[in-house]
């Protein structure tokens, strides 16, 4: 097609790139998987020749889309592509560039048992970077949020030690957080610098998070809109929104994020006891089940991509 025709959803995308890298301050990791996303997503219009300007898409074209994929990719990048033309087509509803948000009944296809727990590195930061319905009407609850689940994904925290979690126990200037695991023991867990700086840009407007007279809770870290601790089920339901969000992972749950910790921490060549003493595990038989993990990934990225993987008649 000829490219005058193709530039209104090339501005489009550009223009949800700009927000999601500017206004949303979006890693460049996440913003370059929105983009191949929405890549893959032109490539496919342009192929069936349908229309490339956002607003003469409809519900059937995107479905069609999505129908091609089913068969060719996992479950779990299915739902991240849903993930990512619903932000898309919520930015351009939004800012009145469409009428109608065609992407709005979109439904991401349902994970089975054989979906991973733990989430990859990809979308483990749109998770943590994914723009909320929340945020919209208060940036300050987008704040709080950010900080909970960088945490969540930095230390590898359990969700009841994050709701447990004091002002007390953070030493931001060490980079560094006092917990308490099971069995009331305290440990010490790295923050890395996204965490802290997420964690001093709630700290910030924390005690404005309280909307009735009375003060906020003067000890508890994060806070609900009335001022009081969050629990565990409200921290629960922050990790499916934004699971769902970002990652198209609506049953995401805050131990998979303490999973994916763990996990792309052995990948990237971290040693088991080192992992051990970071996640509070009393036992080096719990934190080696993360080993059983790696090795799945290991040989189905093997199968994938080594040339001699399907060969078939191999002599021994």
């Amino acid at each position: 097609m000829a490219d005058a025709e193709s530039a209104p959803l090339d501005e489009q995308v550009e223009a949800f790139l700009d927000y999601m890298a500017v206004e949303r301050r979006s890693s460049p990791r996440t913003v370059e998987s929105y983009r191949r996303d929405l890549r893959a997503f032109r490539a496919f219009l342009e192929e069936r020749r349908l229309p490339l300007d956002a607003g003469r898409q409809d519900l059937l074209a995107l479905r069609a889309y999505l129908g091609s994929l089913y068969g060719r990719y996992a479950a779990s990048t299915v739902a991240r592509r849903v993930s990512s033309l619903r932000s898309f087509y919520r930015f351009l509803h939004r800012r009145g560039a469409i009428e109608r948000d065609p992407a709005a009944l979109l439904q991401s296809p349902k994970q089975g048992k054989g979906l991973p727990r733990f989430l990859t590195v990809e979308d483990a930061f749109r998770v943590v970077e994914a723009p909320s319905d929340d945020a919209a009407r208060d940036p300050r609850l987008r704040l709080r949020d950010r900080a909970l689940l960088e945490l969540l994904y930095a230390a590898g925290v359990r969700v009841s030690e994050a709701a447990a979690l004091t002002l007390d126990r953070l030493e931001l200037g060490r980079r560094e957080a006092r917990v308490i695991g099971k069995g009331d023991k305290e440990r010490l867990v790295p923050l890395g610098e996204p965490a802290v700086r997420a964690l001093e840009a709630y700290l910030e407007i924390r005690a404005q998070l309280c909307t009735d007279e009375r003060p906020p809770h003067p000890t508890a870290l994060f806070l609900g809109r009335h001022g009081t601790p969050l629990g565990v089920r409200q921290i629960q339901n922050i990790v499916r929104r934004y699971g769902a969000l970002g990652a198209g992972r609506s049953d995401l749950h805050p131990h998979a994020m303490r999973h994916s910790c763990a996990t792309h921490l052995l990948d990237a060549g971290a040693d088991l006891r080192s992992i051990q003493e970071l996640l509070g595990h009393a036992s080096l038989s719990t934190t080696q089940r993360y080993t059983h993990v790696s090795v799945d990934r290991l040989m189905e990225v093997y199968d994938q991509a080594h040339p001699l993987a399907k060969a078939s008649g191999d002599d021994d």
